[in-house]
Parts: C-alpha cells; structure tokens; sequence
C-alpha cells in the first residue's frame, strides 16, 4: 500500500520531509507537491532511480525529465555553465515555475536528458519540495506523477487514484497554485525559445531578456527532445475532448452532432459562453481570468474522468498571451 502523508501542521510537515527524503536517499520514487502540479520525484543524480520513474509511469525513454534544485548554486552544479542571462531570469522568476534549458553537466545521467546535451532545471517554489531538496542536498528529478499522456495531477487524491500501490509515498502538501506544467525555456539556442508555453509567458520573458523570444517549435529531424510537453498527444483525460467555440446553446447542439457526438453524453467545460444544462449531462464554469483558470483544469478534466464523461467540450480559450499555456495544454489534451 501507498503511504500518505499529510504537511498541513508544521509537525507533520517536518515529519513528512524526513520521511520522503528517507526514501529518497535510498532510491526509491515518491509523489511530492510543487506549485505546478505533483511531481514524481527520485535523486536526479542516480540513473538507477531515474529508470523507476519511467517504468512507473510507462514513459517514453525519450521523453526527458526536469531537474529539480533549491537555490543557484544547485542549479549551477546541473549545468555545464550558467550564463549571465540565466542568473537574470532565475532573478526574475526563480522560485517559480519557469524550468531553463542549459547544457547539461557531467553528472546528469543520460536517461534524465533523453541522451541529449542539455537539462532542464527548476526551482520550484512549493515549501515542501523545496524542504525534501535541502535535506537530501541532492536533485530531484520529477515529472507529473500521473501515468503517461494522463491529466497531470494537481492534489494527492489524483496521484493515488492512478499511482496507489506503484510508490511508497505521496505527500499531501495541498492544492497546486499554479495548476499547469512550468514554461519551459531554452537558452542553449539564441535568441532563447519557449519549448512548452506555461503561466509565465513571452512578453514577461522578453521583458527580461531585453531581447525576443522565439516561438515554441517542435525540434527537427531526429534531434532528442530537450523539454517534456513536445509530445503531440499529452495531458489527456480518458473521454474524448473537443475545444470549440459557439454562439449559443443552439450552435454548440449542432457542432455536437455535426461531429458524431451525442449531447446527452457531453460535460461542457465554459468561461464565457455558458450554456444551460438542460440538454448536456453537466456543465462547468470556469473562471474568466488565466492564471484561476489554469489552477482549475485539471481537477475540472480529473472530476469529468471520474462521472463517466464519454466527451468533453471545452470553450476555446482567449488568444492571448497569459493564455498561450493553456491553449496549448487543451490542444495537446485533444490531439
């Protein structure tokens, strides 16, 4: 059985860091809260351990892991060298969920970069994970603890009902804040180019950098993947999801059906159009802001996946750049 362990008392808190990093120092894999969403952690440093966490969650080998780290001088210590316009980003925006791409060090192990030249790092700025890094004074490797292509996991409740009896532990550190995957930015190329939009956007970027940031692009050819999230199907919930727009409750019926699809088995997703739940089998509202309306999906498509949603109709996003993050989780989510 998966052991779970709550942090919401500071007893508790310091009981669960010791015991995640317990395990941890021995090898083993445990789910931990970040701002994001959850991460499936081991020591970043230990290939053997690493390779649990791709059998766990039957990922890809090469899908590259995100390094996870407390503080620059960890960070520097992952990479081969830490440029001036790197220190200037983790100034702006470390801790937080921004991850930065940079040439790896030696001792990164392959299957953490996918056998590629370069690593990811974050410093997140979830208390807890921050806590387990500083008493295993190691790295922590951690994706999303969910199994692969699955929504990503956002509360201990959604780790244990797909990682339960896989991992020795998950810590309940709460709701993540920030509620979808960091903004992945790669500074082994110039000028620097986003890999996978997130809440930090572009022009927050750019302002930093006092120079563009290209856009986000698939990599070319057979070169290694340098970032998680580049995968065309990602993110995804069991039923079926479509992102449309519609006028009214009359268009969204017909697009529905233009499409094969019954109303009476739709759960609509909305945040501005909203539609009576007379003809629909449910019908959520969603907050009209991005950074409330990221903190919400997941559990939104976790809590469809669980009443037996057949198909999911999510409203299309605003085409703006604090939105570029979840625009391009729900494009992935219904590839």
């Amino acid at each position: 059985m998966t052991e779970i362990l709550s942090t919401h008392t500071p007893e508790l808190f310091r009981k669960a860091v010791r015991r995640a990093a317990e395990l941890l120092r021995a090898g083993e894999v445990v789910a931990l809260p970040t701002e994001t969403v959850y991460g499936l952690a081991t020591n970043a440093l230990d290939e053997k351990a690493v390779g649990k966490i791709f059998q766990i969650k039957g990922r890809p080998a090469h899908n590259p892991i995100i390094v996870h780290v407390a503080g620059n001088e960890m960070a520097k210590r992952c990479a081969e060298n830490f440029p001036a316009i790197a220190e200037n980003f983790s100034k702006a925006f470390w801790p937080g969920p921004l991850t930065l791409v940079l040439p790896r060090a030696k001792n990164i192990p392959d299957n953490v970069t996918a056998n590629g030249e370069t690593v990811g790092i974050r410093w997140p700025s979830h208390p807890f994970i921050q806590a387990v890094i500083r008493e295993c004074g190691f790295p922590l490797a951690a994706p999303s603890a969910n199994l692969s292509n699955q929504i990503s996991p956002t509360n201990a409740e959604h780790v244990r009902a797909q990682l339960d009896g896989k991992i020795p532990l998950i810590v309940d550190g709460g709701q993540s804040q920030v509620g979808i995957e960091s903004t992945v930015l790669d500074l082994s190329v110039s000028p620097p180019r986003i890999l996978r939009p997130g809440m930090i956007h572009a022009e927050s970027l750019a302002a930093v950098a006092e120079l563009p940031i290209a856009d986000c692009r698939l990599p070319i050819g057979n070169s290694a993947l340098k970032s998680p999230g580049l995968l065309a199907k990602h993110y995804s919930p069991k039923a079926k999801l479509l992102v449309l727009d519609w006028r009214d409750d009359t268009d969204l019926e017909l697009k529905i059906q233009n499409l094969k699809f019954k109303t009476e088995d739709c759960f609509v997703i909305a945040h501005t159009h909203i539609p009576s739940g007379e003809h629909f089998a449910d019908v959520s509202v969603m907050p009209h802001d991005a950074e409330a309306f990221a903190r919400a999906l997941y559990a939104e498509l976790h809590r469809c996946d669980a009443a037996g949603a057949k198909l999911i109709v999510v409203e299309t996003p605003p085409d703006a750049p604090e939105w570029s993050g979840i625009a391009d989780r729900l494009r992935r989510a219904a590839a």
